[in-house]
């Protein structure tokens, strides 16, 4: 009753703090893989390198290595499993995040929208790493990397972060709901996007009665992109980065009304029903 209360921070030291928090819930997210770090971005980078080496293998097994695009046909399989695996993480990681039921959300600071972040961008950084660490090895150890936009591939990297971390908002506000349908959902939405994300044939060598079985995809539109910016005798026609970012804000605007909506809902008691 007679304690002093403290005044409310400005909006900068405000967005200072959250920042802080946002870090510590990042480093105990990445943390949470495994106890420790090192061993967490080595999984990542043993879980990249041997998409790679099946994919390079069925390449070479099914003989449609002379079909796929000039130039280096490792970068070829990497631009496509490296954006693959940052969208399913990123899916996988923001639709387990921590609800407003967990026991965190008891601590001041804490709340659903930095856990969101933090299990993102955790996601994201692990990706990231793993990928300067793969191409630098390979790039050291083989042969020259040559990317022709850096920039813009990295942007369709973050841009396939984007969208997969919006499907987890998704599904993260669906799962309080129908927890049993949101599983089922989310396993055969990753799976469906071993073939349906593209990275396994060029959108421009696809005929238009099987372009629009995957068009709808923005993983596709990602894959296909990023080969434009990283290969110098590639120009993508059937895709656009446009369209993935119009999917991204649109799930994005969703995703924050049903978590706001959900988040004043919950209980505690959800989980001991169902």
């Amino acid at each position: 009753m007679f304690q002093q209360r403290p005044t409310k921070p400005s909006l900068f030291f405000g967005l200072l703090q959250m920042t802080e928090v946002v870090f510590h819930a990042i480093v105990r997210s990445v943390r949470s893989k495994h106890n420790n770090a090192l061993m967490a971005l080595g999984t990542t980078i043993f879980q990249a390198v041997m998409f790679v080496v099946i994919f390079f293998a069925m390449f070479q097994i099914l003989g449609v290595r002379g079909s796929a695009i000039r130039g280096d046909f490792l970068v070829y399989v990497m631009t496509g499993v490296f954006l693959f695996l940052t969208h399913t993480k990123a899916v996988s990681a923001v639709a387990g995040a921590e609800g407003p039921s967990s026991p965190m959300m008891q601590h001041a600071p804490m709340n659903t929208i930095v856990a969101i972040l933090s299990a993102a961008i955790g996601s994201l950084y692990l990706q990231t790493l793993s990928l300067f660490i793969i191409l630098f090895g390979y790039h050291v150890a083989f042969t020259p990397v040559v990317i022709e936009d850096p920039i813009s591939a990295y942007a369709m990297m973050l841009l396939a972060w984007l969208t997969g971390s919006c499907v987890g908002l998704v599904l993260l506000i669906m799962k309080p709901w129908a927890p049993s349908l949101v599983g089922i959902f989310s396993t055969i939405y990753q799976r469906a996007n071993m073939i349906a994300s593209g990275k396994m044939f060029l959108a421009n060598t696809l005929p238009s009665s099987m372009l629009v079985m995957f068009d709808w995809n923005p993983l596709f539109h990602c894959i296909d992109q990023v080969r434009g910016y990283t290969f110098k005798n590639y120009n993508p026609h059937f895709s656009s980065w446009e369209y993935a970012l119009t999917v991204a804000l649109v799930l994005l605007v969703i995703g924050l009304m049903g978590e706001f909506y959900t988040r004043r809902k919950v209980s505690l008691s959800w989980s001991a029903r169902r």
